[in-house]
């Protein structure tokens, strides 16, 4: 029996793909989801998109396409990806929900129960499901994998769905049967839980591939207990062993945009990004002006010797109307190359009489008409860009009479050393046993300030309860990201988790990293405040800051390319490989055959900061098991391979 044909039109809302369509692959990942259900399903329906368009984080634009989609198309099934968080932005429920003629709260319950059992972060998504006409329609996360966790959730019963919106079969005849026979149909079952005879029956849903990582403390508090006795520390990590992509993929999902505010035009605007597309207030030129130095005329008057009445020199004011017959000296039409002087004032200062050569001027000539380069109220830059150092934003805003613009607030970032051991740097004298001069805080303060985030310098914090929580405390009110370095691995002395548990009552999302260095680094958050506690060791603080901190607070000021940029480059040296990724501290420049080269910085042991010096990225090695065989047996990338590299700063040599 032939199945019955569902269209499908997918509808990615996203304003950096609308910008550049190769940065989309929801399309793409939605259509194959549907493909390999038209493979798997086994029933009387199959799907087919018909439509994928991808529109910007614009109301007005989601719905338009909805509306053609659903009204003119009559498409059984319209999915739209992207635009259902909390960010400012995030449009998308309000672009639909006044769109639906029916609501469906069964359905946005599924998808919300599915991904919860997933992620806690599935509550921070504002899904709606309902009918419009003849059309379900359904909104899910604008990541790919959340995209397709939603669906999955849904996808056996949306047949169904469709073909009673579309009333393509009647409901007494599906329904004809009873439910036993609909959950035949459409490949789904009940679920019975019985508990008779002391028999507990779990079922377990696997959603495919490894489960996303969730939140370590939302159940329960892994940290030791600040107030236990050091014997009954724990000898070993509570905290599950991350990869680098999931420990990031759990602190983007955790980064929301900052609100919105205003800013004056000036050099402080540097780095901030906008909130609003800008409008021209004026026109560029204001006024006719001239392109030239010379002397304005009548084009119709020609060659001939003509007396100049009046002069203008770049300055604001006024000059006579100029009759036939006279020329004024100016920034005007006929260039001064095109005459000759014919006679001078009495007192010799000034041209009395001057000689056009030329008599084929055209009307308007070296002549900028007003608003030739920027009209009043056009948009001269939109939501979205950066106010850089070298762009001429500034300039262009100052240019058209903007003094004022919309802006995502930039985060506040406090950083703070821990430990008795560690001593100011520029503490006069030497060094009693056992102390350490503290170089992470004058370095992050310093990386921070390069990337042009606000910041205050916590100090350092003794290892005692109760100093660190006095100034996580009191720093909480005053920044919105905390970076901490030290006080994150095993030892009796290593507060920080238990304080941000137990004395913040914050939430630790990960405690562990499987990378090197920075193993044990640690994300949290306390109220809408986070905290990365960075590993004690400089190399390993200076590689997890720029690796999970950075793209953070990139993302919270509004970038939309927020990561930090990937190039490949090719290995100056063997470089060796470990166990864990590695993350190799590299000097990136330009070679004579025009690629970039990595040259590495020396040796790799995470509290050796002399590996940080010179180094403008790091070269992002994979685990010794994930190479080939013969790699992994010499246990290295050998020199003149091409590897991936993450850019700290500018490429050298350039």
């Amino acid at each position: 029996m032939a199945s019955t044909s569902l269209s499908v039109g997918v509808l990615v809302v996203s304003t950096t793909a609308a910008k550049d369509p190769k940065t989309d692959s929801s399309t793409q990942l939605l259509r194959g989801f549907f493909e390999a259900e038209n493979d798997t399903s086994g029933t009387k329906y199959s799907w087919k998109v018909a439509e994928s368009q991808i529109v910007s984080d614009d109301k007005d634009a989601i719905q338009s396409v909805v509306r053609e989609w659903a009204d003119v198309e009559k498409l059984h099934l319209i999915v739209t990806t992207g635009g259902t968080g909390f960010a400012v932005t995030d449009s998308t429920p309000e672009a639909v929900k006044p769109l639906l003629h029916k609501e469906a709260p069964g359905l946005v319950h599924a998808m919300l129960a599915s991904s919860l059992a997933i992620t806690p972060f599935a509550m921070m998504s504002r899904p709606i499901a309902g009918v419009r006409n003849s059309s379900v329609i359904i909104t899910v996360p604008g990541s790919p994998k959340g995209a397709k966790e939603n669906l999955q959730a849904l996808i056996k019963l949306l047949p169904h769905a469709c073909s009673q919106a579309a009333d393509l079969t009647s409901s007494r005849a599906m329904h004809s049967g009873g439910i036993k026979k609909l959950e035949k149909e459409l490949g789904v079952h009940s679920h019975h839980h019985s508990h008779e005879g002391g028999h507990h029956h779990h079922h377990h849903h696997h959603h495919g591939g490894h489960k996303t990582p969730r939140s370590r403390t939302m159940s329960e508090q892994r940290a030791n207990k600040l107030d236990d006795s050091v014997t009954k520390r724990y000898r070993e990590s509570p905290y599950p062993m991350l990869s680098v992509v999931d420990a990031t993929g759990i602190v983007t999902a955790a980064t929301s945009r900052l609100p919105v505010i205003q800013m004056l035009v000036d050099e402080n605007l540097v780095g901030y990004v906008l909130a609003q597309d800008v409008e021209a207030a004026e026109n560029v030129p204001a006024y006719r002006a001239s392109i030239v130095d010379g002397y304005a005329v009548y084009h119709t008057d020609g060659a001939g010797t003509y007396p100049v009445v009046s002069v203008s020199h770049a300055a604001p004011g006024t000059i006579p109307l100029l009759k036939p017959g006279e020329v004024a000296r100016a920034t005007a039409v006929v260039m001064v190359e095109d005459t000759i002087l014919k006679s001078s004032t009495s007192d010799g200062e000034e041209e009395a009489t001057v000689e056009i050569l030329t008599s084929d001027l055209e009307d308007g000539e070296n002549v900028r008409e007003v608003g030739s380069d920027v009209e009043a109220g056009s948009i001269i830059l939109r939501s979205g860009n950066t106010i850089s150092a070298v762009g001429g934003e500034v300039g262009l805003l100052a240019s058209v009479g903007v003094s004022e613009v919309s802006v995502y607030r930039k985060p506040t970032v406090g950083v703070l050393s821990t430990g008795d051991e560690v001593i100011p740097h520029n503490r006069p004298g030497g060094l009693k046993l056992g102390e350490v001069r503290d170089t992470n805080r004058p370095t992050l303060l310093t990386t921070i300030k390069s990337a042009g985030f606000p910041y205050i310098d916590l100090g350092i914090a003794g290892d005692t309860p109760e100093a660190h929580e006095s100034i996580l405390k009191d720093a909480l009110e005053k920044v919105d990201v905390i970076i901490t370095t030290g006080g994150v691995s095993m030892g009796e002395l290593d507060l920080l988790k238990p304080t941000i548990e137990q004395s913040l009552q914050g939430t630790i999302y990960f405690g562990r990293v499987a990378m090197k260095p920075g193993k044990p680094t640690t994300f949290a958050t306390v109220g809408e405040k986070k905290i990365f506690a960075l590993p004690g060791n400089p190399a390993s603080a200076l590689v997890t800051f720029h690796l999970f901190v950075l793209p953070s607070l990139r993302k919270a000021a509004g970038y939309d390319a927020f990561e930090l940029p990937k190039v490949k480059v090719v290995a100056e040296q063997d470089l060796r490989l470990d166990p864990r990724p590695e993350y190799h501290r590299v000097f990136i420049a330009m070679r004579e055959d025009g690629r970039l080269g990595a040259w590495s910085t020396g040796g790799q042991r995470s509290s050796r900061i002399g590996s940080a010096g010179g180094a403008n990225g790091v070269v992002a090695l994979p685990a010794r098991e994930d190479v080939g065989k013969k790699r992994e047996v010499r246990g290295m990338i050998p020199k003149g391979e091409v590897v991936e590299a993450i850019l700290w700063a500018q490429i050298g040599g350039v």
